[in-house]
């Protein structure tokens, strides 16, 4: 492509032997001067290359998103949010979208800045949803000049290639005002309060070792936000979709969830393995519609051999996700929505991601090598409480459109249902959603009390971050 080489992968014997076999020589990022440069500076630690100050910022993220520590201390935060995520879709159902965002953005707001997002009026709600739309629109194929495969495209007046400099800058403004406005509110807070148990803390507490600058942890802190709302949000509106299309799965992973749960408690953690099918409810959704279908390219730092092939250093490599998952040896059927596709391997997606066994790997939703998402182990977590409680809690089917007395026509197509991007997310869509029992609906409330009371004050504490609308 252009002046460089670009590689498209969709074997996994490859896709482990270049990027996790040799990992230390493809895990760079290529060059994204609108990303990287332009909106964030250097410091987006998604786009950055495997350099030092890299690996320290996964580092300092990782550490407090390992598999212990999210069943041991993100577990209560997991329960008390996804109770709040029924009680709102049991009080305004017709606003789904926005409770599945809530939720989402909660849960990674009281981990990296303990600070919870009570409702979708929050203001850094409002603006990181905000930030995520101007985002995808500027990543959007065509939206900008390729200037990383032909540079001299900067040179040119930005007029003639549709000002693409002028809205960069609009982005990079609203993040850094973003970003900034959340970190000074931590640093606000430790200096009246002290410090509490979250990720910018701790990176504030260790910045004088660490040597990260103040912008360093900003987009660190920032990023991590970003990644860990949007992501998931999307990956439950594919759910929901999916539970209006294959009306069976729901009413198969509901039996499943009333044999182990009943109807007078809510799905914990402890649960899961007891309920195989919804475990795999989980995983077919990340595989049905993932969200970035040619994952998020690495590029090589030194030139490499595979099956007898160079591949000279800077080479682009893409992981095909989407072929990867509607592969038809591995997935009969492929696009319909069938959780016995992993009848049987309901391990977690880290357990199958380090397997040296390629073959048995579930999904390629999280990355491959030292690109790993470190939020794996979060995400999992995320998705299997809201699925097993809102399957446990509520009925979700297709509205009738008053006007014809006829179902609202559901659009699951990714060429015209879902947004175009790197990432992929369903356009909203109608859905009627009821709750299942009486019973449901106090065992609801009682527990959202009880949230209340004894788990959410401890992020409520102080409300600092209050930027005006524009």
């Amino acid at each position: 492509m252009g002046p460089g080489t670009v590689v498209v992968l969709t074997d996994r014997r490859i896709i482990k032997q270049l990027l996790d076999k040799k990992a230390s020589t493809s895990s760079n990022r290529p060059v994204s001067l609108v990303t990287q440069n332009l909106i964030t500076e250097g410091d987006h630690m998604l786009m950055m290359d495997n350099t030092p100050r890299w690996r320290l910022m996964r580092k300092l993220i990782h550490q407090d998103l390992t598999e212990s520590l999210c069943d041991r201390e993100h577990s209560k935060l997991h329960q008390a949010e996804s109770v709040q995520l029924l009680y709102d879709m049991l009080h305004n159902p017709d606003d789904w979208v926005f409770h599945l965002k809530r939720y989402s953005n909660s849960i990674i707001m009281c981990i990296v800045y303990g600070i919870r997002t009570p409702s979708i009026e929050a203001p850094w709600t409002q603006k990181l949803n905000e930030i995520v739309e101007l985002w995808a629109r500027i990543n959007e194929f065509g939206a900008t000049p390729p200037v990383d495969l032909f540079p001299f495209l900067k040179w040119i007046p930005e007029r003639f290639l549709g000002n693409w400099l002028t809205r960069s800058k609009v982005v990079h403004d609203e993040v850094h005002s973003l970003y900034g406005g959340l970190l000074k509110a931590v640093e606000t807070r430790r200096a009246m309060t002290g410090s509490v148990y979250c990720i910018a803390d701790r990176i504030l507490d260790q910045s004088e070792k660490s040597g990260l600058t103040n912008h360093n942890v900003m987009l660190l802190a920032g990023v991590t936000l970003k990644g860990g709302s949007d992501t998931t949000a999307s990956t439950l509106a594919s759910f929901v979709q999916a539970m209006l299309a294959f009306p069976e799965v729901q009413k198969k992973a509901q039996a499943e969830i009333d044999a182990v749960v009943g109807e007078t408690r809510i799905p914990v953690w402890s649960d899961y393995d007891s309920m195989p099918y919804v475990a795999a409810v989980v995983k077919e959704t990340m595989r049905w519609r993932p969200t970035a279908p040619l994952g998020f390219p690495h590029a090589l730092s030194e030139d490499e051999w595979v099956d007898g092939k160079l591949l000279p250093k800077g080479t682009v490599v893409f992981v095909n996700v989407w072929g990867l998952h509607h592969d038809e040896t591995k997935f009969p059927d492929s696009d319909t929505f069938d959780p016995d596709h992993y009848k049987g391997r309901i391990a977690l997606s880290s357990e199958y991601a380090n397997s040296a066994d390629y073959e048995n790997r579930d999904h390629y939703g999280f990355g491959n090598g030292r690109r790993l998402c470190p939020g794996i182990h979060l995400a999992d977590r995320n998705l299997w409480h809201a699925i097993s409680k809102l399957l446990w809690a509520f009925n979700f089917e297709k509205k009738i459109d008053p006007q014809t007395g006829k179902l609202v026509a559901l659009d699951t197509t990714v060429e015209t249902g879902y947004r175009e991007g790197l990432t992929m997310c369903p356009y909203e869509f109608p859905c009627k959603t009821t709750i299942r029992s009486e019973t449901r609906r106090q065992v609801i409330l009682k527990d959202l009390k009880e949230a209340q009371t004894n788990f959410f004050p401890q992020y409520e504490k102080v409300d600092l971050f209050m930027p005006k609308k524009q």
